[in-house]
């Protein structure tokens, strides 16, 4: 009884446009940034390193390089102050996660791209 009532709660929380992406897309998340009274979006471009699958609180990370540093950021899937998400390309990765890229730099740091044949 308890659990249904979780479950219906859960489910109006639930983003719907949120599209499917997985660990290795390169990615473009708009994220809404309050400063002060006014608000604005903000794209943060990156690899998704891992994404951790725990239904409502699901999230997921996303690593750029900024001026030669890695950074870091975890997002909720589900959270309001995300506006969009946008796949910019797929990468063949044979890992969940991709915690050794914090590791690489340069060339070493590159993954191979997968390019979709029209049918």
């Amino acid at each position: 009884m308890r659990n249904k009532i979780i479950e219906n709660i859960e489910a109006k929380q639930i983003n719907p446009s949120v599209p499917d992406f997985k660990v290795g897309e390169n990615i473009k998340v708009h994220v809404r940034i309050k400063e002060g009274n006014k608000e604005r979006i903000q794209i943060f471009e990156g690899l998704v390193i891992a994404i951790k699958n725990t239904g409502l609180t699901k999230t997921f990370t996303v690593r750029k390089m900024s001026y030669g540093i890695g950074v870091e950021r975890t997002f909720l899937i589900n959270s309001p102050l995300i506006s969009e998400i946008e796949i910019v390309r797929t990468n063949r990765v044979r890992r969940s996660k991709l915690y050794y890229m914090r590791q690489r730099k340069g060339k070493s740091a590159r993954l191979k791209e997968v390019y979709k044949t029209k049918k």
